[in-house]
């Protein structure tokens, strides 16, 4: 049997471990590229005897099957490397976002009980004054003086580490939550889960003729949905260290791209460069979306003039359940996120945990065969995430309000914790700013509540305007509380040059309700 021939045998197999895949890929196409940045890349064959270098330099150091290692750095072909190589040798990879405070990273690195540090120089200078919290050996990727060099880290050329039999339940990967609303979780992906996007994959058109270009940051599970299957399924990944649009856009045309993962603010920087149409993206056959709201308008732009299926995913990275909008076969759906995936039971529930009725709002949970095993040393917090229905069936609790219409599709109101109460009616910021975008000045808006001493909460909006626009705060306000419902009215505007966004795009709402920091009459 040829190295071909097995890896199309083993994807109709309820679970292989990804390493194993890529090891085929490197018989069955070794000069074929996996990894592509700056002008620099990586074979198949040489992506897969650098894994084995990892994983024996793992295993010299004493780390067992299920240990971990974290990294904390820029995007970079070691990073992706050791990722991988570290799952060879069956350890769980926990991936830190270097722009965590330095308390957070020495946090989440003890949190994921991390046996070694691979960072580069900017995050060393970032935990220069933690330093001595962090008990890991480090080992800089970038060669610098962050800790030990990579390359004098590697095991010699040709070392092979000791076979490594992966179970579907072992850990995978460890990704933290932003922290953005409290501490940060650690969310503990088994392999399993990794094994069903890899098959999902193919439905999507990742194959060995696959070009994805990637991003975002390697720490975020929106990168790693679309990266593990172009590697695993055989195709070439182009990595880029930061977004930039029209960077984006040269890339995408220089290797005849196929795939891409955006989130929202990146394909509304993309769609608003005035040469956009100069690129040729005939290329492209698949376009993915996921982490933040995606206006309707912005899916519509993009339909029109950029080529290629268009799919926008909603879940979480805890997994539970996905909803799928192929929005170039739905245009006439682009206010919602689509239906729930084949084989995954989305459901509304009320605040007492009861299904609602259809029609009705609810708190989406969802089950599927990829979920998180729980949150990582926090069993209490896990309860919490977990809603059953009376059969006994798990479900992962979103957080977020949403509806169905008659035809199984699922609109999003907002996240359970942005819903505003004022005056006692229900008040969902997706709404207000909603009629806010209509302004033909204002390019995007966010809606807070802030404390009021006679409604308890009342809705005030951040919103950033075109360049040269002649739009001030009252005007703004007035103009909106004319198409706004009575129990909908905005008390404040303020315009911005920018709203604070996480490295994956989502606007951090809870930095604009403190920056707001007074209560309202």
């Amino acid at each position: 049997m040829t190295p071909q021939s097995t890896i199309d045998t083993i994807l109709e197999d309820d679970f292989h471990p990804l390493p194993y895949l890529i090891r085929l890929h490197a018989q069955a196409a070794p000069d074929r590229p996996a990894l592509v940045q700056d002008g620099s890349s990586l074979t198949y064959a040489e992506l897969d005897a650098l894994m084995d270098r990892i994983a024996a330099s793992l295993q010299r150091d004493g780390l067992r099957p299920r240990d971990a290692i974290a990294i904390c750095a820029g995007t970079s072909i070691p990073y992706a490397a050791v990722f991988l190589g570290g799952l060879r040798a069956g350890v769980a990879v926990a991936p830190l976002a270097p722009s965590s405070s330095a308390e957070s990273l020495v946090t989440m690195a003890k949190d994921a009980d991390a046996r070694l540090l691979f960072l580069d120089r900017t995050v060393a200078e970032q935990l220069a004054p933690v330093r001595a919290s962090i008990t890991a050996p480090t080992v800089a990727l970038d060669g610098s003086d962050a800790g030990k060099a990579f390359d004098a880290w590697l095991a010699p050329e040709g070392s092979k580490p000791q076979p490594v039999d992966i179970a579907p339940d072992w850990p995978f990967n460890i990704i933290y939550s932003s922290g953005t609303t409290g501490a940060p979780k650690g969310i503990v992906q088994p392999h399993s889960m990794r094994w069903t996007h890899v098959q999902r994959g193919r439905i999507n058109g990742y194959d060995s003729s696959a070009v994805t270009l990637i991003s975002t940051p390697l720490y975020s599970n929106t990168t790693l949905v679309c990266f593990f299957p172009t590697v695993t399924l055989g195709g070439t990944v182009v990595l880029m260290a930061k977004f930039d649009a029209g960077t984006y856009l040269k890339l995408a045309q220089q290797y005849r791209v196929t795939h891409t993962m955006l989130v929202p603010v990146q394909y509304q920087r993309i769609m608003a460069r005035e040469d956009f149409g100069q690129y040729d993206l005939s290329s492209f056959r698949w376009k993915f979306c996921t982490s933040a709201p995606f206006s309707a308008a912005l899916k519509a732009d993009i339909l029109k003039r950029w080529p290629g299926g268009l799919v926008e995913y909603y879940g979480m990275t805890e997994g539970g359940g996905t909803c799928i909008l192929s929005a170039h076969e739905h245009p006439d759906k682009l206010h919602t996120v689509g239906q729930p995936a084949p084989g995954h039971d989305i459901r509304l529930i009320d605040d007492e945990g009861k299904e609602v009725g259809p029609g009705e709002l609810g708190e989406v949970v969802g089950h599927s065969p990829a979920m998180m095993a729980g949150y990582h040393n926090q069993p209490q917090k896990t309860a919490e995430a977990e809603w059953y229905d009376p059969s006994g069936k798990r479900f992962i609790r979103t957080g977020d309000v949403g509806r169905f219409d008659a035809d199984g599709f699922l609109t999003l109101m907002d996240r359970k914790k942005d819903m505003i109460i004022s005056g006692g009616f229900n008040v969902y910021p997706s709404d207000l700013e909603a009629v806010l975008q209509q302004h033909p000045d204002v390019v995007e808006a966010a809606v807070v509540g802030v404390p009021s001493t006679r409604w308890g909460e009342t809705p005030i909006a951040f919103a950033v305007v075109r360049p040269g626009a002649a739009l001030d705060d009252k005007t703004l306000l007035s103009w909106a509380n004319e198409r706004l419902g009575k129990t909908q009215r905005l008390a404040a505007v303020q315009i911005t040059d920018v709203l604070p966004r996480s490295a994956i795009g989502k606007v951090l709402k809870r930095e604009l309700r403190d920056s707001f920091g007074r209560t309202l009459d």
